[in-house]
């Protein structure tokens, strides 16, 4: 039972010892350790500030290259659009002056068809006015006194002009 009660004196020494421990642990301990806890608690809610800082600007960097991306699919949008409007100019620009130039082309080759064709009767009319002249000059010079004579003459003259 002894230990369970213990005796006046070591009653005394151990709150003696303690009030000793407790008076030094105040003047010199307790200060050092709570500015150690202020400055922790400092650094705890600078870091979380910090932290929530740069989530916020993560965030911010999140929409704006999301933005960003936006912005760039549509230029590319319009870039494509623009390209296939300029081709389609172009393609149809092409069709057009080859419409032109077959055109030109056509209305040359008709004219020349026709100069030709204007040529070749002028040549015909003037060959067909020689072999009547040649003709005539033939049948004036042989003075034929039968008239049986003069169409035999004539379809003579005929079957040669048909040969030439």
């Amino acid at each position: 039972m002894e230990l369970l009660l213990p005796e006046i004196g070591l009653l005394f020494w151990t709150l003696l010892a303690f009030l000793v421990v407790f008076f030094i642990l105040r003047k010199y301990g307790w200060p050092a350790i709570i500015k150690g806890l202020h400055d922790r608690e400092k650094s705890i809610a600078d870091a979380l500030s910090t932290a929530e800082k740069v989530k916020l600007e993560m965030a911010q960097l999140k929409n704006d290259n999301e933005a960003l991306l936006a912005k760039a699919r549509e230029e590319r949008a319009a870039l494509l659009k623009e390209a296939k409007e300029t081709k389609d100019k172009i393609i149809n620009d092409a069709k057009d002056e080859a419409k032109v130039q077959a055109a030109k082309i056509i209305a040359d080759a008709q004219a020349s068809i026709q100069q030709q064709k204007m040529a070749a009767l002028t040549d015909l009319k003037n060959q067909i006015g020689n072999l009547v002249i040649e003709t005539s000059e033939k049948v004036l010079r042989k003075e034929l006194s039968n008239k049986a004579e003069q169409e035999n003459y004539i379809k003579t003259l005929a079957a040669e002009v048909k040969l030439n």
